[in-house]
């Protein structure tokens, strides 16, 4: 299998999961060594994994990850598009071209040049099952994200006609929805303060991602495909206004009236 951007965060995550289930990992992102080290990880805990560094919104390097792949282990049986931007807040008034167009490459070009390569070997041998990351974002706007969320919409619409495309192949398609995630870097206070605005109490850890994605993967899950599975504590079922915001009001740049 191949999970992308997994040197950390989710992807790690959902790595070393895979790797517990007794999965053959290869371990990709753009950071070539935080890579590796997931892989001495996976290692050390007696899995079978390897790490290839590629920029995954570049085609020539997604043929190599997966070339590298099938060379290793033979065949690719399960994908995992998480590779992101998330740090990627700007006012929409702040956009620039450049903005949108990196987000738009990494967020979701990404999710399409490894579901193409992917979808290759897995028709021919007539079975696979591919895994995007899409975020409540898709469905649900985030304020100074439009270029995320565009693209995350995107993933979902993809998704959607990935599964279509591929059913009669016998491949299955379908996408993950975190809500608010801790990937390592929220304090105790921003953990508390996001929490309350979750049913459940509480903000996801990254662990939250594993089980989902590997039931996705798993026979259990193999009349399911086109779905998005919605990992989020409960945070988008509800209607009530966000008592902390990510992006308030009062950092939106400042227009002067004519």
């Amino acid at each position: 299998m191949v999970v992308t951007g997994a040197a950390g965060g989710i992807g790690r995550a959902i790595a070393e999961r895979f790797a517990r289930e007794g999965a053959h990992v290869v371990v990709n992102d753009i950071n070539g060594a935080g890579a590796e080290a997931v892989v001495q990880t996976l290692a050390a805990a007696g899995g079978s994994a390897i790490a290839v560094a590629a920029d995954v919104s570049d085609a020539s390097q997604v043929e190599r990850l997966f070339s590298t792949a099938v060379q290793r282990f033979g065949t690719v049986d399960v994908l995992v598009n998480n590779a992101a931007l998330v740090d990627t807040m700007r006012h929409f008034l702040d956009g620039d071209a450049a903005w949108w167009d990196r987000i738009i490459a990494v967020n979701l070009r990404s999710v399409f040049l490894c579901g193409f390569t992917a979808a290759q070997i897995m028709a021919r041998k007539g079975a696979g099952v591919i895994i995007n990351l899409s975020s409540g974002g898709a469905s649900r706007a985030h304020r100074g994200n439009a270029a995320y969320d565009a693209a995350k919409g995107g993933v979902e619409a993809l998704t959607r006609a990935m599964a279509l495309d591929l059913a009669p192949y016998g491949i299955r398609v379908n996408a993950l929805v975190p809500g608010s995630i801790d990937n390592g870097g929220m304090n105790r206070e921003t953990r508390t303060a996001r929490g309350e605005n979750i049913p459940l109490g509480r903000v996801g850890d990254v662990s939250d991602l594993g089980g989902p994605a590997v039931f996705l993967a798993s026979d259990d899950a193999r009349y399911i495909t086109g779905h998005l599975l919605v990992v989020d504590g409960g945070l988008l079922v509800q209607q009530r206004s966000a008592t902390v915001d990510i992006f308030p009001v009062d950092r939106f740049p400042r227009v002067d009236r004519e």
